[in-house]
């Protein structure tokens, strides 16, 4: 069974992760979980440390000769900002200490105050560091060998920016297409990670506005993950629904606020009639077919085998350019306004990247789990079995 572990700090040493359950022989490379990791951050709006977080990469064990050995795979990520300045060697030093600049104002929005009052904080750096989103670099890193694994048994996935403040994409909908694999590098292309051009400009144009005022955007991403085989999760038990599997991993991600499976919060407003994916036979492919994605390619926790379809919610960050939040601080008592870490004006095109990462994680782990395998060469021998079962 595949399963990972991240530790690490925003401003610590580095990033670690451990990856459990893949099999021997998949073909990886640091170059490759790089890759991965650069698409990461990308997006219009993101904040200068974008421009210099370079993630340093190494494979520290569970890989020989540019494949797997079957055994847990450790990756290490540096942090570059702990190399660069003396500042951090202080602040986040793992040697007996203390800090000569407590932070005593926690910020709305973030786990500051709720961290602090749940573990018996005075300084609110010892929750906010493993609360950031920077954790989410180790988790990519992890969702690069899925997506490899999931590769070998042709399941691709891609995320698009469908909506950004009030500017929303017209993707998939007023007859237009959904976004395919071989569109990812064009998505990849825009600068914020939209497949619909003319959603693009009002995107950056919100952006902009936002950024003028010191403010923040929000958004929405889409998730479409394409040759996902038949039944992949199972209705037996609810935490083997891959539908709660993958909206509990996606819902994980900082600052996802909502997820919606296929067309999930739109079809509760319509009659049952025009609600669900009518099934056909299709005879050339010997398999039944669902025209539409209203489920979001899943049925009773369970996939059916078209597209899966999942959408994150993001909300706009809380750390501002332009602070206006007000807090307390813990010490004084008194009444002010949060402090600025530095931030980015929004980083959805970049949640989105992440938001690929836990479904691919959540497809490789339960792909596993259906067909099992010590080797790649088992695992696709498997899957192709079952496939041909079908017919």
């Amino acid at each position: 069974m595949l399963r990972y572990l991240t530790a690490g700090e925003s401003h610590g040493q580095a990033l670690v992760v451990i990856v459990e359950g893949l099999p021997a022989g998949l073909e990886i490379t640091v170059e490759e979980i790089q890759a991965e990791m650069a698409r990461r951050r990308l997006g219009y709006g993101r904040g200068p440390r974008q421009r210099f977080e370079v993630d340093e990469l190494t494979l520290v064990g569970g890989v020989r000769h540019g494949r797997t050995l079957g055994s847990p795979v450790a990756i290490e990520i540096k942090n570059s900002e702990w190399t660069r300045s003396d500042k951090w060697h202080a602040e986040m030093s793992p040697a007996p200490g203390a800090t000569l600049d407590p932070l005593t104002q926690p910020r709305p929005g973030h786990a500051d105050l709720a961290g602090m009052q749940k573990y018996g904080f005075t300084d609110a750096r010892d929750v906010l560091e493993r609360a950031s989103a920077r954790e989410t670099a180790a988790r990519v890193a992890a969702g690069a060998l899925a997506k490899k694994l999931l590769g070998t048994i042709g399941i691709g996935v891609l995320s698009h920016v469908i909506q950004m403040g009030p500017a929303r994409s017209k993707s998939g909908v007023e007859g237009s297409r959904l976004p395919t694999m071989d569109d990812l590098a064009a998505i990849d292309a825009s600068q914020v990670r939209c497949f619909d051009a003319a959603a693009e400009e009002a995107m950056i144009e919100e952006i902009k506005a936002a950024a003028k005022d010191g403010d923040s955007l929000g958004g929405i991403v889409e998730v479409l993950a394409y040759g996902v085989p038949v039944g992949l999760g199972s209705h037996v038990h609810w935490d083997r629904k891959l539908d709660a599997l993958l909206a509990q991993a996606v819902m994980s991600i900082q600052a996802v606020k909502g997820v919606e499976i296929g067309d999930g919060f739109e079809v509760a407003g319509r009659r049952g009639s025009a609600a669900h994916d009518a099934i056909s036979w299709d005879a050339a492919t010997e398999s039944y077919r669902r025209e539409t994605t209203l489920a979001g390619g899943t049925e009773g926790g369970m996939t059916t085998g078209e597209v899966v379809v999942v959408r994150a919610a993001m909300k706009p960050l809380a750390t501002l350019n332009k602070p206006t939040l007000g807090t307390v601080d813990i010490v004084t008592k008194e009444q002010t306004v949060s402090f600025k870490e530095r931030t980015d004006v929004t980083a959805v095109p970049a949640m989105g990247v992440v938001a690929e990462t836990m479904v691919a994680l959540v497809l490789a782990a339960e792909a596993q789990r259906k067909f099992g395998g010590d080797s790649v060469a088992e695992f696709v021998r498997n899957a192709q079995a079952f496939d041909a079962s079908l017919r």
